[in-house]
């Protein structure tokens, strides 16, 4: 009595404390086993203390309290000191102490615990190594055990997850879900027949598969895995795509008929390699909704994927008994059991599928085995005798029926199979539930049934097929039709972060008792599954001493194994395979096994937990029923009044249970939620097999359309309900835990919850709509009228005579009302947190959400219901036509609240708003337009339009006029809410935790969507996907013709305008016109590249859908017909103006003008062969005045009537100088008639007059200004102006500016195209020079700086210009254009690009200074440098005036020649090959000799030899010959002088160094030494590179000292 007080003192005091914080949790009681009658007692000595965890062996006990400390109490004969080997209150484990642990477990003499790193303590009686500790009888202490993964190559621990201890071993679950065991017997599962096992090994059966629990009895293991994930749904094929057999076959036998769609490939058997000893054969019985049949199946490879999708896993059957005799025989030679083969037994002529064939533990005699297969053999021969009596079963019965029971060669000698009466037990047992559960679907429409648990399956029909009703047949025979797979689409999502429903039950061990479930009572070495534990939802495992429990999310437990005590909860035998304990209350959420007894956690009426007793019975009275069992489980009354059970704990002689009080009533609440959420479950789960699965297997359910929607809904439904099992399996869990309200699913993964019930609601409202439940109430209606009550049950309606449709109305829609619960409940936890808790803040915010996610989907079925009384109104082909799942009516215009302004006085105008579109009804037609593509907006009053809408779709627009201003505003409201949530789409519909009415804006102006034009004339059918503005396609968007056509790129108001790409198919050709580039207004305007189906590609300008400007067209490859290439400019099309082409099959080029497509005007030909050709050119052919100069510089002057043909007067002028003048009529190279008089020059005369010819060269060509005119003004354009120097210098900056950012936004789709320099380059030119004050160098030198970057990129308009000019220089004076007669051509046409950038850099520029003027040096002059030839202060008397000049060479070659400098270069070899040639022998010549003898050859004086001499260990001046070497390596004229520049200086300083004193040259002194300097540097085209200089160097310079010292070179 006294112990009973003080809990209630306890609990006062502590509710006072619960304001600070203190918690009245995990509280310990204890009472002996064995009793119904019990009072629990506190454990002593936990003073404050909360226990999270506890476990129990048979005389002991652990408890882990929060901080992590582990306490023992009992018989602890391990420890040392006598008080503490019998510890009646609990003794801290002090050397656990700072090692926080996370869980313990104890086994029947042993203890085990894992610390938070993951790492396993053991200690406690250790003489089967059931401590992993080798040659210690006991270990007194926790000591630390490795477990090391061998497989990785550093050896890693391995952390673990989970503990479970047996009477003899040990398994460890670790993080990767694999089992590790140690200790000794067939329970461990290893490989091995060596015991004990001191070193933890892995479970290798299981490895690769997610283990999510473990549990150990005494003698027995179990493992709670995860299912292997579903192969995807196929149509299944009619044959085996492996042995090509029919995969359902109906066999017609002498007694009975089979069809099967059981059919396993012989060949797709996997067998590996290196498991040999996986393949375990056992009976595996089947219990079906606890009805015991059992059905014998050859076990294959336990993770039992299948080949053909279509046996379930395991399951393997064999065409015929030779195949299995051969299967076996071949497994035997792999196992290492000899005995198998010796085992097939075919005795029975009816054996169809080969029963247990199991390799015993070494030691189980052959003989055993073969009673046992004969004993299945003979069984299997009743069973078809009683089905043949039994008539023609329903099939789904025969096929669950299928099966033999299985003998115990234990406990029954010989071949003893249960008579018939058992047979006929469950055949009736079997009968009652079939007609409960009404006509099932046909065998093949549900894919893994809950039902049925043997995935392959064979229906056997007795007799004579006439007996079997042909609609039963048709149903088999007809493949799977409508498969929906009612186990959902498990979301990968909700499996990761709740536990999973998919679970599989594997065991093993020793089987004595039928602890292990296989239907049997063999040991087995290895797991094995428990088939008939398969879909069954099992979510914990509990063992005890030989008899195990499993809990499903239904809340069902299913237990088998010893029931001499009646600890399995039921009376039923054989108990070798799960059945259903019998246990009342409202389903068990927590079980615990003990040596001999069960107990069950259950919920009870007021959701406290009741805890339930199974096991033996001590009576008090010493009668007969001393020692009796329980019945059926006996709820403890006792444990009730003690407060909320959390976990309970059994063991031995004790039991244990942690109790929680309700303080503020926030226990309770959690309980609540648990047991709601798991009743929830049950009741879904009911709908699903009871009501859902029938429904889906009836017949006729109307069209295709209404059958998907009703398999989307059952998916859907499927998935909710699957989420709801997990959520209840992890509330339970919670609730074993530390309780923490932040870590409730519902808080953490709300969006899961939100978004399953929200996609429920979306199928279940879109069947509604469609009328499903009238249409599903016809076929259903004998289905439903029979199982009236369970349905009003299950609907909670309770109103007398309800419409079937209503029934199935509120059936479909009961889950939602659980988010009213979830919300209430949420509440009511916030409610026991402070307000200012974030706690609270978090519980408070997800109610309102839950809450308004309820409101919001009311409100969408009220919206559906809507929708489905507009159907019913107005049936019609035009509203059928109209009618679809997912659209929803707003309102309709029935009441002529709306109508058309202007209308025809007759004319009916009818306008109804559904959530996508607006449909506008006339007399016989009409039309919906699309909410994505509409706009709305009020007319404003004065215009006498009052009460106006306007409505703008792209190719209409109504004006709406309403009756009543209400109206307008309301039309006005709905329209643009419709179209506002259809651009939203349903993602956003809830705005969590906010009320319904939000207040709308406008829906925006600009927006995406996809639209199919009916009427535009030019986009007629095309379908446009993009950007939109106010009814007019603007921004990025796709534009798809019917014929094919395709734009991508963007518009602007409704055109193609800016960069885009364009596709149009060439039927003939059948390949792509393909458009890169600009538009503007609809057309193709600016620069693009146009790959024209026959190969042709231009690229350059465009105007108006035209070529215009400059372009570049290529033709043919090289390999093809007639490659050539053309690149110029085009008016209108056409080539006219400047344009080169080069005609790669005749090997001409021709540079000149073109009009209309014609060379016409001046230009000029050359050909590969050398010949030139420059005149006048009339409609493609020369005509007119020319010259023509051949290889050999003979020149011929005159008329041309035809290419290459001369015919009028003219001059022939011969390479040695002679001439001909006359009239010349033929073609060039191959005979001409001459009538002239012929000329032979005098001596004296010929030097003046040879190159007379040749001096002319070029002027019959076009100026070079002319050229290239087009690519100019493009440039112009570009910075905005009209003709060259005419317009806004600031427009131009902005121009460039914008030119910038577009192009850099443009390529920013793409980065690969820019570069990191690229992009530095571009951020530097955003910078403008800025120019105010005087014009300085530092100034000059910004501008050159900005130059070189701005030309460093083609996306700035001056980089633009170099790139096309340097391209068209390249196209000009390369390949053909290689000609030497061309290089003054060349040069010219540089300086005339030099003129006109300059013309552009002075505009963008306009301080710069014009061409030649100075600029002065500032006061900071440098100190005067000697002058190389006087020694007096240079004060730079040679130059005009000191400063720096400005020129357009000095500030403009530098970017553009290096660009052009490879095919200017070649002119200059090619023009002086013979005089380079002629040096270059020479100069190999005299280098033969040895400097002194080349410096005296030279000339240089006697007297300044010695001084050269003393150097002669270097070679002589070898830093002014390298100086001089590297004026083949720069480009520019003004660097190659400055190399000339630094070879004087080089040479005079070596002469310096070696006289030590100031020393005076002369210029004859000089000369000798610089030729020498010359010599050794052996420059191969110093000719080219001197011409190069003088034809390009600055004008200014000719006259200063680098004039100088390059006339000394030159020279």
């Amino acid at each position: 009595r006294g112990g009973k007080k003080k809990p209630n003192q306890n609990l006062i005091f502590l509710s006072n404390k619960e304001a600070e914080g203190a918690k009245e949790r995990g509280l310990v009681y204890v009472w002996k086993a064995g009793s119904c009658s019990v009072t629990p007692e506190r454990l002593p000595g936990l003073s404050g203390k909360t226990v999270l965890q506890a476990a129990l062996g048979i005389h002991h006990g652990l408890l882990l309290t929060e901080g992590g400390e582990v306490y023992s109490f009992g018989r602890l004969p391990w420890r040392s000191g006598p008080e503490e080997s019998c510890a009646n209150s609990p003794i801290l484990e002090n050397t656990l102490l700072g090692h926080h642990v996370i869980t313990v477990a104890a086994g029947s003499f042993h203890n085990g615990a894992v610390t938070e790193s993951g790492v396993v303590y053991m200690w406690g009686n250790n003489s089967a190594g059931q401590c992993a500790v080798a040659n210690q009888l006991c270990v007194p202490e926790p000591q630390p055990i490795s477990i090391s993964d061998s497989e990785t190559s550093p050896l890693l621990s391995v952390r673990i997850l989970q503990l479970a201890c047996g009477e003899e071993h040990t398994l460890a679950l670790s993080l990767s879900r694999e089992i590790w065991a140690w200790g000794s017997g067939c329970q461990l599962g290893l490989i091995t027949t060596t015991f004990p096992v001191t070193k933890p090994q892995k479970v290798e059966h299981l490895a690769g598969r997610v283990v999510l629990q473990i549990a150990c009895g005494a003698y027995h293991s179990l493992a709670l895995v995860q299912c292997l994930p579903v192969q995807e749904m196929k149509p299944i094929p009619e044959r085996c795509n492996h042995c090509s057999q029919l995969l359902i076959t109906m066999t017609d036998k002498e007694d009975h008929v089979i069809i099967s769609d059981s059919h396993c490939c012989p060949l797709g058997v996997a067998l590996s390699d290196n498991q040999p000893e996986n393949h375990v054969f056992g009976p595996s019985l089947e219990t079906l909704e606890g009805r015991s049949v059992t059905g014998t199946s050859v076990l294959a490879s336990s993770d039992g994927q299948e080949d053909s999708g279509i046996s379930s896993p395991g399951n393997i059957l064999f065409p015929d008994k030779k195949e299995v005799k051969e299967y076996l025989i071949s497994l035997s030679d792999q196992s290492f059991h000899e005995n198998v083969e010796k085992n097939i037994c075919t005795e029975s002529e009816q054996v169809e599928q080969l029963g247990a064939c199991i390799p015993g533990p070494p030691g189980t005699s052959t003989s055993a085995l073969n009673s046992l297969v004969a004993s299945c053999a003979s069984a299997v021969g009743v069973r078809v005798a009683a089905t043949y009596e039994a008539g023609a079963l329903s099939l789904k019965k025969v096929m669950n029926f299928y099966g033999t029971p299985s003998s115990e060669p234990g406990s029954q000698s010989g071949s003893g199979s249960p008579g018939p009466e058992a047979l006929k037990d469950s055949r009736e047992e079997q009968v009652r539930l079939e007609s409960m559960q009404g006509k099932k679907s046909s065998s093949l429409v549900d894919i893994r049934e809950e039902e049925s648990e043997g995935g392959s399956r064979r229906l056997s029909l007795p007799g004579l097929l006439s007996q079997v009703s042909p609609r039963l047949l048709r149903k088999v025979g007809r493949a799977k039709m409508r498969t929906v797979a009612l186990t959902p689409t498990y979301s990968g999502e909700a499996d990761a972060l709740l536990p999973s429903l998919r679970t599989e039950v594997w065991s093993w061990g020793k089987g004595k008792e039928g602890q292990l479930g296989h239907g049997d009572v063999l040991p087995r070495l290895q797991p094995l599954c428990v088939k008939s534990l398969d879909g069954k939802e099992v979510i914990h495992l509990s063992a005890g001493g030989h008899h195990s429990l499993a809990l499903t999310a239904k809340s069902q437990v299913y237990t088998w194994g010893s029931n001499i005590s009646g600890q399995l909860g039921h009376l039923n035998s054989p108990t070798t395979v799960p059945r259903l304990a019998k246990v009342c209350g409202d389903g068990v959420w927590s079980t615990a096994a003990g040596l001999d007894y069960s107990l069950f956690l259950a919920d009870e009426e007021d959701f406290q937990p009741g805890l339930y007793y199974s096991g033996q019975e001590t009576t008090t009275e010493n009668n007969l029923y001393e020692n009796s069992c329980t019945k059926t489980p006996v709820l403890l009354l006792s444990c009730s009044k003690i407060g909320y059970i959390s976990n309970v704990i059994a063991g031995g002689d004790n039991c244990l249970v942690l109790v929680d009080k309700n303080v503020m009533g926030y226990i309770a609440s959690l309980h609540e939620l648990a047991s709601t959420e798991r009743r929830f479950y049950f009741k879904l789960s009911e709908i699903k097999s009871q009501v859902l699965r029938p429904l889906l297997g009836l017949d006729n359910l109307g069209n295709a359309n209404t059958i998907q929607l009703l398999q989307e809904m059952a998916s859907r439904f499927s998935k909710l309900c699957y989420l709801i099992g997990q959520h209840g399996a992890s509330l339970s869990s919670f609730l074993h835990g530390v309780k923490e309200a932040r870590s409730l699913a519902i808080l953490k993964h709300s969006s899961l919850f939100l978004d399953s019930y929200t996609e429920y609601c979306t199928s279940v409202t879109n069947f509604l709509v469609m009328g499903g439940f009238m249409l599903l109430a016809k076929p259903a209606i004998d289905f439903l009228s029979k199982h009236q009550e369970l349905l009003q049950k299950l609907s909670e309606k309770n109103e007398e005579n309800l419409q079937l449709v209503e029934v199935l109305n509120a059936l479909f829609f009961m889950p939602f009302g659980r988010l009213h619960n979830y919300a209430r409940t949420l509440l009511k936890l916030a409610t026991c947190f402070e307000v200012a808790s974030p706690e609270y803040q978090k519980l408070q915010d997800s109610s309102s959400c839950y809450e308004s996610l309820a409101v919001h989907l009311s409100r969408k079925r009220k919206e559906a219901e809507y929708t489905l009384g507009f159907w019913k109104t107005f049936p019609g082909k035009m509203t059928d036509s109209l009618r679809k799942p997912e659209r929803r009516l707003i309102c309709e215009s029935s009441n002529r609240g709306l109508s058309l302004q202007h209308a025809g006085r007759f004319s009916v105008n009818w306008f109804i708003l559904f959530n996508d579109a607006l449909v506008h009804a006339q007399f016989s037609t009409h039309h919906i337009f699309p909410l994505s593509t509409l706009w709305v907006e009020a007319l404003s009053e004065e215009a006498g339009n009052v009460n106006g809408l306007k409505i703008t779709t792209p190719e209409e627009q109504l004006v709406l006029v309403s009756s009543t201003p209400q109206e307008k505003t309301k039309w006005l409201r709905a329209i643009s809410q419709a179209v506002d949530q259809a651009l939203k789409g349903t993602s956003d519909l809830m705005l969590y935790g906010a009320g319904g009415n939000v207040p709308r804006q406008e829906p925006p102006i600009s927006r995406s969507a996809k639209y199919t034009f009916y009427k535009d004339p030019r986009f007629k059918d095309a379908i446009y996907d993009g950007r939109w503005l106010s009814g007019k396609p603007h921004g990025r968007g796709m534009l798809k013709w019917a014929d094919g056509r395709m734009y991508s790129g963007t518009f602007r108001t409704g055109l193609e305008d800016g960069y885009g790409e364009y596709r149009v198919p060439n039927k003939a050709l059948n390949k792509d016109d393909h458009y890169v580039g600009y538009w503007k207004e609809g057309k193709m305007c600016g620069h693009g590249v146009y790959s024209y189906a026959t190969g042709e590609v231009y690229e350059g300008c465009f105007q108006d859908n035209m070529r215009h400007g400059h372009g570049l067209l290529r033709s043919g490859k090289l390999t093809s017909s007639s490659p050539s290439m053309f690149i110029g400019q085009w008016t209108m099309d056409k080539k006219s103006g400047y344009g080169v082409f080069d005609d790669i099959t005749r090997g001409e080029k021709y540079m000149g003008m073109w009009q209309d497509d014609l060379c016409q005007g001046n230009g000029v030909v050359v050909t590969q062969f050398g010949l030139y050709y420059e005149g006048a050119f009339s409609t493609n052919k020369m005509m007119g005045t020319g010259i023509l100069l051949s290889e050999d510089d003979t020149v011929y002057e005159g008329e041309f009537s035809d290419n290459w043909t001369l015919s009028g007067k003219g001059t022939l002028t011969l390479p040695n100088g002679d001439y001909i003048e006359g009239l010349f009529s033929g073609e060039w190279g191959s005979g001409i008639k001459i009538t002239g008089t012929y000329f032979k020059p005098t001596l004296y005369e010929n030097e003046k007059d040879k190159p007379k010819a040749l001096r002319k060269l070029g002027i019959l060509a076009v100026p070079p200004d002319e050229k290239w005119k087009a690519v100019f003004e493009e440039c112009w354009n570009q910075l905005g102006c009209e003709s060259p120097g005419q317009g806004d210098r600031w427009k131009a900056w902005d121009n460039i500016a914008v030119a910038l950012t577009t192009n850099r936004r443009q390529h920013k789709d793409s980065p690969e195209l820019l570069s990191r320099s690229h992009t530095q380059t571009l951020e530097s030119l955003e910078f403008i020079p800025q120019h105010i004050g005087a014009f300085t160098l530092e100034k000059y030198e910004n501008i050159k700086k900005y130059l070189i970057k701005a030309c460093d990129t083609p996306l700035h308009p001056l980089g633009k210009l170099v790139e096309t000019l340097v391209a068209v220089y390249r196209m000009t004076y390369v390949g053909v254009g290689a000609n030497r007669r061309l290089l003054q051509e060349a040069v010219r046409e540089i300086k005339s690009y030099l003129k006109r950038i300059f013309q552009l850099v002075r505009f963008l520029f306009p301080d710069l200074p014009e061409e030649g003027s100075t600029i002065p040096f500032m006061a900071t002059e440098p100190k005067g440098r000697r002058s190389f030839c006087s020694g007096k202060s240079d004060s730079r008397s040679e130059s005009p005036e000191p400063g720096y000049v400005v020129t357009s060479f000095g500030l403009l070659l530098p970017v553009l020649l290096p660009r052009l400098y490879p095919p200017l270069f070649m002119l200059y070899a090619l023009d002086n090959e013979r005089e380079e040639d002629i040096y270059w022998e020479c100069v190999l010549r005299l280098n033969k000799q040895t400097d002194m003898a080349l410096l005296s050859f030279l000339g240089v004086q006697a007297k300044r030899l010695w001084c050269v001499s003393s150097n002669t260990k270097d070679a002589c001046f070898a830093s002014a010959v390298e100086c001089l070497q590297q004026i083949s390596t720069t480009f520019t004229p003004a660097d190659k002088l400055k190399v000339i520049q630094q070879t004087f200086e080089e040479i005079s300083q070596n002469v310096l160094e070696t006289l030590q004193e100031d020393f005076l040259w002369s210029m004859d002194d000089l000369f000798p030494v610089f030729l020498y300097v010359v010599l050794r540097a052996r420059i191969r085209n110093l000719g080219s590179e001197v011409h190069l200089i003088e034809d390009l160097m600055d004008p200014y310079l000719q006259h200063g000292e680098q004039g100088i010292m390059f006339t000394t070179l030159k020279v």
